[in-house]
């Protein structure tokens, strides 16, 4: 039905600096003047090695080559987040499909993929022909320079599943691809008041919220969380949201808010973006030439380091990171197609390859806030190069507050395709629950109950005055089972859709319509593929 890959490929190409050239694989070693590509089997996995002294190479491909038929449906992943793209789909030859792909035929499922952390930036293609996989060695937009080291590129890993639905064969490969991920001690669950204040808040306003989260969480042994979001830092504007991270005339006392949002009975937590920062004490050389800070220079990773223990000295016990692929990149996921990266610019450190790089920056992160408890929260992160240094990852582009297409669109999809990701590689985090005036609470009610019954964390943001008080009654009743997070949910129809209908969690079948009477907006009323509310634009 599947026919394996963990063997030495059949083709083997290189494309570095200096040009590009192919070869059989054959002994398992390609090799021509200084650069060699190593395949060997290495228990269950198939170990590629990269090898080179002065040629900066850029991409391996490689190719194994066997005849499958065109029937059947696969499913991909993404670079960093999900965008409402996520599905399963026909054979699409040209289809780049990042880290790992499932294909279905019959009554099994395969799993195609690269243990989480490798040494490249990697995605795969299915033909009627074969199986490739490409590896991004490159630093930046240029080739790596290994001057001689052994690079562990990947570890491929090939699974077939039998007897089983699709859903649970993608979570027994992501289990396969991660060893060693790290969740929370607890559930977590909470407020951030982004999606009905979009940065315009204040340490008063916080502490409101934190009231109204705590009247709704009242009698609940596991705390809730209460996290400050964009909105809080000294410089921002519609031009700029960065750093320093220090505090701005509406939080005069970052450390009493703190202390206050926890004698209310919450766990503070806080937003940052830590590739961001115009603080004028930051040499030129610490940047990129984006003008972001470049993970590869170690004096910009102890700079971040410096910022996460600060924020734990003021007493916040989660920290959401944000921005940070596109701080490096420069594109968003789904500019991302096939590579990652733009050719061209380059890091200060040449010899380390990009998904090296990004790894360590997310080493760094975790290793300054481990030793205090700290939880990490990645957003616009690379999943897969975080498992097992992250507890939580939000998996998919934002939701809303305003436009409920957007809810449906974003949380939906991103919570059906990545849930084979939660309680695998980290804690998946769909995105919040943005209630105002704007969206019906009918409509809302539902991706609430899903929120809240999927066994993910669970976040709010409550307009007050906005719910009645039977609506408060079921908000309440989400905030219960939240906290608890006693099933992890799953789609039953996600091989039908992209926005799945139908979930089981635990005994409980679950049905929804997404849909309002008219159906999804796509094209407002201007006739603008956009639109632009209260200051902020949609797609």
């Amino acid at each position: 039905m599947f026919e394996t890959i963990l063997r030495t490929p059949d083709w083997v190409m290189v494309q570095s600096e200096r040009g590009e050239w192919k070869a059989a694989g054959g002994s398992g070693a390609a090799r021509r003047e200084d650069v060699a590509v190593e395949t060997t089997l290495e228990g269950d996995r198939l170990a590629v090695y990269l090898t080179a002294d002065s040629t900066p190479v850029r991409l391996i491909r490689l190719r194994w080559q066997f005849a499958q038929p065109m029937q059947g449906i696969f499913l991909g992943d993404a670079w960093e987040r999900g965008y409402g793209d996520m599905g399963w789909r026909n054979m699409i030859p040209y289809r780049a499909m990042p880290w790992f792909f499932l294909a279905q035929r019959e009554e099994v499922t395969a799993g195609y993929g690269v243990r989480v952390r490798p040494g490249a930036l990697c995605f795969w293609q299915a033909d009627s022909a074969g199986v490739s996989l490409w590896l991004d060695v490159r630093s930046g937009g240029v080739g790596v320079v290994l001057a001689g080291r052994r690079l562990l590129a990947a570890q491929v890993v090939f699974r077939t599943y039998k007897g089983i639905s699709a859903y649970e064969a993608a979570r027994r490969f992501c289990q396969a691809l991660c060893d060693d991920p790290i969740f929370p001690p607890h559930p977590v669950y909470g407020s951030n008041n982004w999606y009905y204040a979009y940065g315009h808040s204040s340490q008063r306003e916080i502490l409101a919220d934190t009231d109204y989260l705590m009247t709704l969480t009242g009698g609940l042994d596991n705390r809730p969380y209460m996290v400050v979001d964009d909105c809080w830092q000294k410089y921002r504007s519609d031009d700029y949201i960065g750093g320093p991270w220090v505090s701005n005339e509406k939080f005069p006392d970052m450390a009493g808010l703190a202390a206050d949002i926890t004698a209310k009975g919450a766990r503070p937590g806080l937003w940052m973006r830590l590739l961001l920062d115009r603080s004028e004490s930051i040499p030129a050389q610490w940047r990129l030439a984006n003008g972001s800070l470049d993970p590869s220079h170690p004096e910009v990773l102890s700079h971040v380091q410096e910022d996460i223990r600060r924020v734990y000295g003021w007493g916040y016990r989660l920290i959401k990171h944000d921005f940070s692929t596109f701080d490096i990149f420069g594109r968003w996921g789904p500019q991302m197609l096939p590579l990652m990266a733009e050719d061209g610019w380059r890091f200060h450190d040449q010899s380390r390859t990009s998904a090296e790089i990004v790894t360590g920056l997310y080493r760094a992160i975790l290793e300054a806030a481990a030793p205090t408890g700290t939880l990490i929260l990645g957003c616009n992160t690379v999943g897969h190069l975080g498992a097992g240094l992250m507890h939580l990852n939000r998996t998919g582009d934002d939701t809303s507050g305003l436009l409920w297409e957007r809810t449906a669109r974003l949380g939906v999809n991103t919570l059906a395709f990545r849930m084979p990701h939660h309680r695998t590689f980290y804690d998946v985090d769909a995105d919040c629950l943005g209630i105002t005036e704007h969206i019906p609470w009918e409509l809302n009610r539902q991706w609430g109950q899903l929120l809240a019954k999927s066994g993910t964390p669970f976040f709010v943001s409550a307009k007050p005055g906005v719910l009645t008080a039977e609506q408060e009654k079921e908000l309440a009743g989400f905030f219960r089972e939240a906290s608890e997070q006693a099933h992890i949910a799953q789609p039953l129809d996600w091989q039908e859709t992209s926005l799945p209908r139908t979930w089981q969690a635990g005994e409980e079948r679950l049905n929804y319509n997404w849909y309002e009477d008219t159906g999804l907006r796509s094209v407002r009323s201007s006739g603008a593929i956009w639109e632009q509310i209260d200051g902020e634009r949609y797609f």
